[in-house]
């Protein structure tokens, strides 16, 4: 999570680089053809940049309650003048009303351990309220399983994320289920990624 930024204000991370290959193989199975994609999180935006570049027939609309995040996404987005891609919007995923009404698909990129839990349970409801029918929710991330952790380096990462916040932390993956679950939301495919990480599909 180390972010270097350049002369524009783009926050550059060595992570996006390297997940966003695998990340976009799974994207491509399960998002639809056209519409809009509510980017939540969207930290630095290169991701935003890569997916909408490789999806030119989606709508990406980034979003990040932070200001110096914003301010990256909107750099970035300068430079790729890309027509698919949106200025960055905030929103804060644990507030009670977001500033996007309604979206095909939801994305959520490495936000559920980097953020108190009040915003995944926030993240749930808006998706409940902004996904149609039918409409998918991906979260990327590492998670534990029935309560244990996957590998050594995701306690690791759990621990070192709860000494810089208390309220961080790798997620149990049957809580989220269940999160999602009580606001519509089926999981629908759990596929395994580089590092021990998850893409979690859902379906509300």
């Amino acid at each position: 999570m180390t972010h270097a930024q350049n002369a524009t204000g783009a926050l550059t991370a060595p992570s996006a680089a390297r997940n966003r290959d695998p990340i976009l193989a799974v994207l491509q199975r399960f998002l639809p053809p056209t519409g809009t994609v509510l980017e939540i999180a969207s930290g630095t935006g290169e991701h935003a940049v890569y997916f909408a570049g490789a999806l030119p027939n989606l709508t990406w609309q980034p979003t990040d309650r932070d200001e110096r995040a914003l301010s990256s996404i909107a750099a970035h987005r300068a430079v790729a003048g890309l027509p698919n891609l949106l200025a960055p919007l905030p929103l804060d995923a644990a507030a009670a009303g977001w500033p996007v009404e309604r979206a095909d698909a939801i994305v959520a990129i490495n936000m559920v351990h980097i953020s108190p839990w009040r915003a995944t349970q926030g993240l749930m409801a808006g998706a409940g309220r902004v996904l149609p029918v039918g409409g998918m929710l991906y979260l990327y991330g590492a998670y534990k399983e029935n309560g244990v952790q996957t590998a050594p380096s995701n306690e690791a990462f759990d621990q070192d994320l709860r000494r810089r916040n208390p309220e961080w932390g790798v997620r149990d993956l049957e809580e989220v289920v269940n999160l999602a679950d009580a606001h519509g939301l089926r999981l629908i495919e759990r596929v395994p990624m580089p590092a021990h990480n998850l893409s979690l599909i859902f379906r509300r």
